[in-house]
């Protein structure tokens, strides 16, 4: 694989607007061309065998048993809320109102 270029990662930068000054633009074309690299080490590994998988380790979700629970008194918890209305928790409106 042919080296990446300081022109071909100004050109990525230019299309993707994003301005790189000079140190920046020597940083990221070597970090780049690592990262190209390893991806061609990658594609050269033979695969066939190996399953698809969308994590390298073995994933399972620990759940527990639903358990019901004291409650809070909503009177207590709306009594210490900053604005209460009609006894629900008032919040500003988001859309359709300017800051």
């Amino acid at each position: 694989m042919a080296r990446l270029s300081r022109e071909e990662v100004a050109k990525v930068a230019r299309l993707a607007r994003i301005a790189l000054d000079e140190v920046e633009l020597e940083r990221f074309t070597d970090q780049l061309a690592q990262v190209l690299e390893h991806v061609a080490d990658l594609e050269a590994l033979d695969l066939a065998d190996v399953a698809p998988t969308a994590h390298p380790h073995g994933l399972a979700n620990v759940v527990r048993d639903d358990e019901v629970r004291a409650s809070l008194d909503r009177a207590e918890v709306l009594a210490q809320a900053p604005d209460v209305a009609e006894d629900r928790f008032a919040v500003p409106r988001i859309i359709g109102e300017a800051p």
